[in-house]
């Protein structure tokens, strides 16, 4: 998937759209999303000015995205006026190593369980083949 396509399944938009390209995507199952992080976010003018670090809330973000493009391939759906799938929890998040600019995110979400509408993610953020991040990822259906 490209940005275009991503841009139909999620409402987000700059500054927090998280993703970039889906590479891989099996419906029910898996997905595989790409996050480049570059100097030009706007939140490394404020984190921090001499030592950029980008924020593990943001890593979580993307992860909680790329399950959420999961569960709605899943289902059938796209974006909604009306709806969106949004993070319902982040549980066990753990942080390995820093992420910094030119670093390339990969997000990896599998899916655990559906019930009720509420999906339960097993994801990882990797930089390099190495787990920088992981959580179990909780998203479940909004109106707006």
């Amino acid at each position: 998937m490209d940005i275009n396509e991503i841009k139909h399944y999620l409402p987000h938009r700059f500054p927090f759209l998280m993703l970039d390209r889906v590479d891989e995507l099996i419906v029910g199952e898996t997905i595989i999303a790409t996050k480049n992080v570059t100097y030009n976010e706007p939140q490394f003018t404020g984190h921090f000015d001499n030592n950029p670090i980008f924020p593990g809330v943001y890593i979580i973000e993307a992860m909680a995205q790329a399950s959420g493009i999961l569960a709605l391939k899943t289902i059938g759906n796209t974006a909604q006026a009306n709806k969106a799938y949004v993070l319902a929890g982040a549980d066990k998040a753990r942080f390995k190593r820093s992420v910094v600019p030119g670093d390339q995110l990969k997000l990896h979400a599998r899916v655990v369980n559906n019930k009720r509408g509420i999906w339960k993610f097993q994801a990882e953020a990797k930089v390099d083949g190495e787990t920088v991040a992981s959580a179990e990822i909780l998203c479940a259906e909004r109106d707006l």
